[in-house]
């Protein structure tokens, strides 16, 4: 299965969205999307709905009908029908400074789990999310909602409190009362990479993180440096805390700050950061021959990447997108029910994965 199999065209439909009325009843019907695409009803509905392959050209035609046309396929009223859309949305904003391989790990892993259920997803890029996410509520286009890439002050909260749509959110914000919400418990993953450390006598850590700008628009940069901070006073460590700069491909940055925290003296490393910057760190180590881990002890906290791809495989507590993803269309086909789920946080268990890459400080 490719992921564009799974993935609605949002682009083809947003211009007929935007312009739909707030009961999502569409003055335009699929008889006439089919004939201005000089195809057949059904040959419509299997290209809107995904259950059949359509030919590409064919495809293409109708949903140039469907954004002429403004049609707003309306859910709703198949819902009363007593049937279900089997699309799931899912809302993934791409910002400037959105990191794309990691968050299409999560896009790819959510249509994954939801083809397991026999549901496409309906991808809603903008950057304002609210908007995306309020014209699907009002239209009935999807049975449920994923959201992705939340904010601790995510406006997109609000919104999910006062709409019908069942939503489940890949993260927590700060405010997540009544929510449900689905992530990596990234507090126990700090907590217990400092506890090796510490353990094996390490007084000393650098903590190389996200970038600038990460601790201000994500949930889970603050939430891995505030408990590293807090365990490591807990131990009696003391941690260096560095950024990889203000952009994901800030590689001077990234070397910047591999200098500092060595000059501070630490004989370990926590990486929370991006496959690049860890990739920029793990070379310039082996180009210094430093000796991995007797020099310098390295563990990487919630990679979402192939730890093996670096040049050094380093130990690490993984962030496996399929775990939380996997748990939250369960969740939502769950909220579909007659008996839906207590909202409430879900956090996944984190699991060491050794390399052999943290020893004892030698002194």
């Amino acid at each position: 299965m490719t992921l564009t199999s799974s993935i609605f065209n949002v682009e083809a439909f947003r211009e007929a969205l935007r312009n739909s009325t707030t009961s999502g009843v569409s003055v335009v019907t699929i008889n006439e999307v089919a004939r201005e695409a000089g195809v057949s009803i059904s040959t419509v509905s299997y290209a809107l709905s995904g259950k059949r392959s359509v030919a590409l050209e064919t495809r293409q035609r109708i949903e140039a009908a469907v954004a002429r046309l403004e049609y707003s396929p309306n859910a709703s009223a198949r819902m009363l029908a007593g049937r279900r859309t089997n699309i799931f949305a899912v809302t993934e904003p791409m910002r400037s400074d959105t990191h794309i391989p990691t968050h299409m790990a999560f896009v790819l892993a959510t249509a994954v789990a939801a083809r397991r259920h026999d549901y496409d997803i309906l991808l809603l890029t903008e950057e304002q999310a609210r908007l995306g996410m309020s014209r699907v509520a009002s239209t009935g286009l999807a049975d449920g909602i994923l959201v992705l890439d939340v904010a601790p002050n995510d406006d997109r909260v609000a919104l999910a409190r006062s709409i019908k749509t069942p939503t489940v959110f890949i993260g927590v914000p700060d405010d997540h009362d009544g929510l449900l919400c689905v992530d990596l418990d990234f507090e126990s993953a700090a907590r217990e990479a400092v506890d090796r450390l510490a353990d094996l006598g390490h007084t000393r850590i650098g903590l190389l993180g996200m970038t600038e700008t990460a601790y201000e628009t994500s949930n889970f940069a603050p939430r891995v440096r505030s408990a590293a901070l807090a365990r490591a006073a807990e131990r009696g460590v003391q941690i260096e805390f560095r950024t990889t700069g203000h952009i994901q491909t800030d590689r001077t940055g990234t070397r910047a700050a591999l200098v500092e925290l060595q000059k501070a003296g630490v004989s370990a490393l926590m990486f929370h950061c991006t496959q690049e910057a860890q990739s920029v760190v793990v070379g310039e180590l082996l180009d210094q021959q430093v000796q991995v881990p007797y020099d310098i002890s390295l563990i990487s906290v919630a990679a979402s990447f192939d730890i093996d791809e670096l040049p050094l495989p380093i130990d690490v507590i993984p962030l496996v997108p399929a775990e939380s993803c996997e748990l939250a269309v369960e969740l939502l086909l769950s909220s579909l029910s007659d008996e839906p789920p207590e909202p409430g946080l879900r956090l996944i268990p984190p699991r060491y994965a050794p390399r052999g890459t943290v020893g004892p400080r030698i002194a």
